[in-house]
């Protein structure tokens, strides 16, 4: 034990590594609070993770369903048609 080990306790510091483990932490958070709003009223919980995908999906530049596979791309696919979006042929893989 060092010195400095008697007068530190890092063991409640949350401090991010990297940017990755921020990321990682806030998309817990945002999936923490989208849970809590689907708990309240359902509807607007799934207004929001809809928005969100077609938000995503802007971002990648009309590639964020190409991450997903089963349900969650057809729930992408649904939530991109709903909004115009729309699934270009050159993205139906």
């Amino acid at each position: 034990m060092t010195t400095i080990d008697l007068f530190v306790d890092d063991s409640d510091i949350d401090v991010a590594i990297d940017d990755r483990d921020e990321g990682e932490r806030r998309a817990l958070e945002l999936a923490h609070l989208i849970r809590l709003v689907a708990a309240s009223d359902p509807g607007h919980a799934q207004r929001l993770v809809d928005e969100l995908i077609v938000q995503l999906d802007r971002a990648l530049d009309g590639t964020f369903r190409e991450y997903l596979d089963g349900v969650t791309r057809q729930i992408a696919d649904r939530a991109l048609t709903a909004s115009g979006a729309g699934i270009s042929p050159s993205r139906n893989g």
